[in-house]
């Protein structure tokens, strides 16, 4: 007689799922899921962010454990890890090199969601996980570049620090939350070594969420229109599985490229100079990735305004699924969108190569030139357009 848990035929799995349907569910959402037919290789890099997130958890782990958050001690520390333990070198590089591929699969992710409407209806929350995600790994960056404490990571904390102290009324009680004191030190460097530490697993739940709607909504896809058959899909498993682990196999490659051939790129050389407070460089420049920030910020004569218009180069995206309503969704079908858009991914690396350059007359009006197209696309010509687009 064959026992209340077994009947003829029940495989393993089967069991499994009745007591703790996770493979089932693994399943649905990771196997069967279905997915439009018409994805091109922008939709890989997703998996490059996650896959890149990984490695940097799994390299902070091991740097962390041989790091010490003390201003006569951090520096040294670094220069140990990269000289004296065994592939600590490698380690290190994987570390920041994952940071400059992060940043750059992110901007592209966010390009691609920017050029095919994805922050439209239904998927707004996902847009705004997704945004509420650049922001953590932001502000996880910027924490991590304190802490090798070189002369490129004190002074660029100081220029922020600074500027977040302009804020009126939570300027100074949040600066000195962070720094524990008048300036950078030692209870500075401990703070913004648990955040940096902290933010990067809070990063992980929010990856989570982000996932968990994007499953929720679907996937948008090239043309804007969502599948209506199952005809117009295909399962992620094995036709997007196996294209993006091709494609994540050459992202791999360029990543390897970076970490053992290109490394002068991963930092600016000022970093490898122990912080001295008693000495400003003659230059202080941000990291690629914060440039166009940082050239925003010192864009406008006011502290306060430069931190406002670089806040606000942010919020815009936030309230972008608001500030265009029209119904369709890709660039490529709306005329005055197709010209603008270009026109504001041309400013924002504009403001990049910008903040890389010294503060010049030339340099500067390029910033600002570059900044008020950024705000009129999305401030003006996207309410334009969608009012333009609406059905009346």
């Amino acid at each position: 007689m064959p026992s209340p848990d077994k009947t003829p035929g029940t495989e393993p799995s089967s069991w499994l799922d009745r007591r703790f349907p996770v493979t089932g569910f693994l399943r649905r959402e990771y196997v069967t899921f279905p997915m439009p037919r018409n994805l091109n290789a922008l939709w890989s890099f997703g998996a490059f962010l996650i896959v890149t997130m990984a490695f940097m958890i799994a390299s902070g782990l091991f740097l962390a454990i041989n790091y010490t958050p003390d201003i006569t001690q951090a520096f040294a520390n670094v220069e140990a890890i990269d000289r004296q333990i065994p592939s600590g070198w490698f380690i290190r590089s994987l570390h920041m090199g994952g940071v400059t591929m992060l940043f750059a699969c992110l901007y592209i992710h966010l390009g691609r969601g920017l050029w095919y409407g994805s922050y439209k209806a239904p998927r707004e929350l996902l847009w705004l996980t997704g945004l509420g995600l650049m922001l953590m790994v932001m502000v996880t960056a910027f924490a991590g570049y304190v802490l090798p404490w070189g002369q490129m990571s004190y002074w660029g904390a100081t220029v922020v620090l600074n500027a977040v102290h302009a804020i009126p009324l939570i300027g100074h009680p949040l600066s000195e939350l962070l720094l524990g004191g008048e300036t950078l030190g030692n209870i500075a460097l401990h703070r913004l070594f648990v955040l940096h530490f902290t933010m990067a697993f809070a990063i992980l739940g929010v990856i989570t969420l982000h996932v968990a709607a994007l499953h929720v909504v679907k996937s948008n896809n090239p043309t804007g229109i969502d599948p209506t058959s199952p005809a117009q899909t295909l399962p992620f498993h094995p036709y997007y599985t196996s294209r993006d682990g091709f494609a994540l196999c050459l992202f791999l490659m360029v990543y390897a490229g970076l970490v053992f051939f290109l490394p002068g790129l991963l930092t600016l050389a000022d970093n490898y100079i122990q912080a001295n407070p008693l000495i400003t460089p003659r230059d202080i420049r941000p990291e690629w990735y914060f440039a166009p920030f940082y050239a925003i910020l010192r864009a406008v004569p006011s502290r306060l305004g430069g931190l406002i218009l670089a806040t606000g180069s942010l919020a815009v995206l936030f309230a972008l699924p608001w500030l265009d309503r029209s119904p369709i969704r890709p660039a490529t079908r709306r005329p005055l969108v197709r010209l603008s858009l270009p026109l504001a991914f041309a400013s924002f690396i504009l403001l990049g190569v910008a903040g890389m350059h010294p503060p010049t007359e030339a340099w500067l009006t390029i910033s600002r030139m570059a900044m008020v197209w950024w705000f009129i696309h999305f401030l003006l010509v996207m309410p334009l357009a969608s009012e333009r687009e609406i059905p009346s």
